[in-house]
C-alpha cells in the first residue's frame, strides 16, 4: 500500500477532532443540533487553518443517520460512503481549474435534482475567488434563493476578492491561524502513534515555521521525519532538513554588527553558506529575531494578561540572552536594522545574488553614515560620542588617539586682492541666503566663504548631507550660480568645498568675512 501523508493521514473525522477553531465548531454544532442550518456558508483564512475539512464534517454531519452531539457517527452508510468520496449528495469543485460560466451553470442545473439519499445536496466550492464575474453572477441567484435540499459552502483564502453581491449572501466563518501551542501538542499526538522520537524544542520549531498553518505543520514533520528515518529527530536535525539557522548564530551577527566589525559578520554568513542554509529563510529568521529583541527592550516590565515569554515564545536561556543584548543597544538602532533587513525580505526572493545582496545589507549595518535618514543620523553620533568617551579624537576619515596630537597647521593667508565680482556677491551673501529655497536656504546659512581657484568664489560646507546637496547634484549648484548671478547683476562662477566633522575652517581657508563687511537682511516671513 502506498504511503499517506500525515496531513491526510490524520485529517480529522468529527468536530472534536478540529484543533485551533472552537469558535466556529461550536456555532456549526449548534445549528445542527437545534435543525437551524443556513443554506450558504463562507469559510475564509489562511491556508492549512481546516476550512475544507470542517466543510466535509460539516456534510457528513448534515446527512448522517445517527448525528452525535452535532458530529457525524462515521458508522451510517451516507457517512461512509461520504468518507470514501462516493456520494453523489456531496459535490467539491475547485474553482482554481472550473472558473468559468459553464462550469457554474451545470452546478446551477444539477441543484433542481433533489438528493437521491440523505437530506441534503453539498456544494464544496474551494478557492472560490478564482471563479471570473461571469461564474460569479451565474451563481447569484441560485445562492440566493437555493432549494431547501441544498447547502454551498464556499472556501477561500482571499474573501477580500470576492463581490460584495455573494459575501451578503453567506454565513462568514473567519478561520484563524493555529497557535504554536496547539499546533505542537497536535504533532505529539501524531509522532507518538507514528512511535517517532522528538525533541520538544524541534517540535516547538516546527510549529513556528507553520505560521499558523496545521497542513503545513505536518508537512515539514513528515519531511523531517523522511530524512532522519528511525532515528531520533533533534531540534538540529530540523533545523538542518529545514535550511534554517539556530539563534544563537543571530546573536552572533548581531554582536559583529553592532560592534561594526564588518569582517567578522562576512565571515559568519560564509559559514551559514557553507553549511548550507537557506538564505531566504537566513532573513526572515533575522528579522524576527530582531522583532523580539525590540520588544524585550521597549515592553520592560510591565505586567499584564500575557508575559514577554508568551509574546516571544523563547526558552529562558534565550530570553536571558534577549535581555542581556537589550541592555547593550538602543531601541532606534534595532528598528533602523529591522527596517533594513525588511527591504531585503521584499527584494531577496527574486535576486540571483543573494548572498552578496546580503553582504552589501551588512556592511549598510555596520555603517550608518552610507545612510542619510534620521535613525542613521542618531546612530552615527551615538558612534562619536561613545569614541569621545573613550579619549579618541574622531575625523572625517577615522579616528587618531588624543595621546598623540596632530600639530596645528598654520592659518593660509588671506589674499592680496579680491575680485570685484567675489567681493559684491560675499557683501551680498545675506540676501542671496535669503532668496534661496528649501533646503538649500538651510544649507547655505551654515556655509563659510574663501577665494577659490581661478579666483572664484568657494563655499564650504559640512561634509555630509549639506556638502552632498551641491556635490552629488550638480544642478543644485546651478541653481546657486544663478541665484547669485541675480542678486549683484553680475555672472559668478561658484567652487562648493566639504569640511570634514571636527576640523576648523579657519586653519583651512581664508576668510573673506573677515576683509568684506557681508549684509545681514532680516529672513522674509
Amino acid at each position: 500500500m502506498s504511503y499517506t501523508a500525515l496531513y491526510r493521514k490524520f485529517r480529522p473525522n468529527t468536530f472534536e477532532d478540529v484543533k485551533g477553531q472552537d469558535h466556529i465548531v461550536t456555532t456549526l454544532k449548534n445549528q445542527i443540533k437545534a435543525d437551524r442550518i443556513g443554506h450558504a456558508y463562507l469559510f475564509c483564512g489562511t491556508r492549512g487553518t481546516g476550512k475544507t475539512t470542517i466543510a466535509k464534517i460539516f456534510a457528513r454531519s448534515v446527512n448522517c443517520e445517527n448525528p452525535v452531539d452535532g458530529s457525524p457517527c462515521g458508522e451510517c452508510p451516507t457517512c461512509k460512503a461520504i468518507a470514501v468520496g462516493a456520494s453523489m449528495n456531496v459535490i467539491e469543485i475547485d474553482a482554481a481549474s472550473n472558473n468559468g460560466v459553464d462550469n457554474i451553470r451545470e452546478i446551477v442545473d444539477e441543484v433542481s435534482y433533489s438528493p437521491t439519499e440523505g437530506k441534503y445536496k453539498v456544494y464544496i466550492i474551494d478557492e472560490v475567488h478564482m471563479l471570473s464575474i461571469g461564474a460569479f453572477n451565474a451563481l447569484l441567484k441560485t445562492l440566493e434563493e437555493p432549494p431547501s435540499y441544498v447547502i454551498f459552502i464556499l472556501a477561500t483564502t482571499e474573501a477580500h476578492k470576492l463581490p460584495i453581491t455573494i459575501l451578503s449572501r453567506c454565513q462568514r466563518y473567519d478561520f484563524k491561524r493555529i497557535t504554536i501551542e496547539t499546533i505542537v501538542e497536535r504533532m505529539k499526538e501524531l509522532v507518538a502513534s507514528e512511535n517517532v522520537r522528538i525533541e520538544e524544542k524541534a517540535l516547538r520549531y516546527i510549529g513556528k515555521a507553520a505560521d499558523g498553518s496545521m497542513r503545513d505543520a505536518l508537512s515539514l514533520l513528515d519531511q523531517c521525519i523522511a530524512f532522519n528515518f528511525g532515528e531520533e529527530l533533534t531540534y538540529d536535525k530540523v533545523l538542518n532538513v529545514l535550511g534554517a539557522v539556530d539563534t544563537g548564530v543571530f546573536s552572533d551577527l548581531l554582536g559583529f554588527v553592532t560592534s561594526k566589525n564588518i569582517l567578522g559578520a562576512i565571515e559568519l554568513l560564509e559559514q551559514i553558506v557553507i553549511r548550507g542554509r537557506e538564505l531566504t529563510q537566513f532573513v526572515t529568521d533575522f528579522t524576527w529575531y530582531l522583532r523580539n529583541l525590540l520588544l524585550v527592550k521597549t515592553s520592560g516590565n510591565q505586567e499584564g494578561q500575557f508575559t514577554l515569554e508568551d509574546i516571544i515564545d523563547a526558552s529562558t536561556d534565550t530570553m536571558q540572552r534577549f535581555r542581556e543584548e537589550a541592555e547593550s543597544i538602543d531601541a532606534d538602532t534595532i528598528m533602523r536594522y529591522i527596517r533594513i533587513f525588511s527591504e531585503l525580505s521584499g527584494q531577496i526572493k527574486y535576486a540571483s545574488q543573494k548572498r552578496v545582496l546580503i553582504e552589501m545589507t551588512i556592511i549598510k549595518l555596520c555603517k550608518p553614515n552610507m545612510e542619510t535618514d534620521f535613525t542613521s543620523m542618531l546612530e552615527r553620533i551615538r558612534d562619536i560620542e561613545m569614541q569621545l568617551e573613550r579619549g579618541i579624537v574622531v575625523s572625517g576619515n577615522g579616528v587618531m588617539p588624543q595621546s598623540n596630537p596632530v600639530a596645528l597647521a598654520e592659518r593660509p593667508p588671506l589674499p592680496k586682492a579680491i575680485p570685484e565680482d567675489v567681493k559684491v556677491a560675499v557683501e551680498r551673501w545675506g540676501s542671496i541666503t535669503n532668496h534661496a529655497d528649501q533646503p538649500m536656504k538651510t544649507y547655505l546659512r551654515n556655509a563659510k566663504l574663501s577665494l577659490g581657484g581661478d579666483n572664484k568664489l568657494m563655499v564650504v560646507l559640512e561634509d555630509g548631507i549639506a556638502s552632498d546637496y551641491f556635490i552629488k547634484e550638480p544642478e543644485n549648484k546651478t541653481r546657486l550660480e544663478a541665484l547669485v548671478s541675480d542678486t549683484i547683476e553680475k555672472e559668478v562662477s561658484v567652487t562648493i568645498q566639504s569640511i570634514e566633522q571636527g576640523r576648523s575652517f579657519e586653519d583651512s581657508y581664508a576668510d573673506l568675512s573677515q576683509l568684506i563687511n557681508m549684509d545681514i537682511d532680516e529672513e522674509e516671513e
